[in-house]
């Protein structure tokens, strides 16, 4: 990504990350909302301990999730105020776990090469190059890893519309659709599976948009 949209999207989510967790999926603070999340990612993992990447990890929320189903998270995020958060919860909870500000769509070397699991929630509609991020992230899984996606489509933004003052337009800005994203899938993956997200727990709230997970095997 390039370095003028670095700084402008970073700043954006260091404003964000004072109110971050107050949203429902979030925080996770309500525990109906904190049990969907971890049922979904037991479901979507490995057997533990995994080496699990967990880019645009924001607050550290599905983290911790992994590190107490007993899994090895690293997390990247491109808000460093949203890292330092992401620290303290999982030191909080006993867990000594690598937090990082980076670039997730070009997750930095210091992160690691290899991973079983990589997750993603919520990321593509931010990055300009969304299908180049997929290709480095794919590159990044160990023989019978998995990618999984978590994402939707709740808006259709006018074209050429950005979200982060100063930042290039972005191509999935108010989400990507299960097909669009499939599309973009099927040259780097053997195995696609896609799985919907409707439950309102998960959310804290009934939700009428596009919600999904896709779990890709190259």
């Amino acid at each position: 990504m390039p370095e003028s949209d670095i700084a402008s999207i970073s700043s954006y989510w260091d404003a964000a990350a004072p109110s971050f967790d107050e949203e429902a999926d979030h925080g996770l603070r309500d525990p109906l909302v904190r049990a969907a999340w971890a049922e979904r990612l037991r479901s979507w993992m490995p057997h533990s301990p995994a080496d699990v990447l967990d880019l645009g990890c924001g607050t550290g929320s599905l983290s911790l999730l992994l590190a107490e189903q007993g899994h090895r998270p690293v997390g990247v995020d491109l808000s460093s105020l949203m890292v330092e958060q992401a620290r303290r919860k999982l030191a909080a909870a006993g867990f000594d776990c690598t937090m990082m500000t980076g670039d997730a769509s070009d997750p930095p070397a210091e992160a690691g090469h290899s991973f079983d699991v990589i997750l993603v929630r919520h990321l593509l509609w931010t990055l300009p190059d969304p299908e180049g991020a997929l290709r480095r992230w794919i590159g990044l899984l160990r023989p019978g890893g998995r990618l999984v996606l978590v994402e939707g489509r709740w808006q259709v933004p006018e074209s050429g519309q950005t979200y982060a003052a100063g930042s290039a337009s972005l191509p999935w800005l108010g989400g990507v659709s299960a097909e669009r994203l499939l599309l973009a899938l099927r040259p780097l993956a053997a195995e696609l599976r896609t799985e919907p997200l409707t439950d309102p727990d998960l959310w804290g709230r009934p939700i009428h948009d596009e919600r999904y997970a896709v779990i890709a095997r190259p």
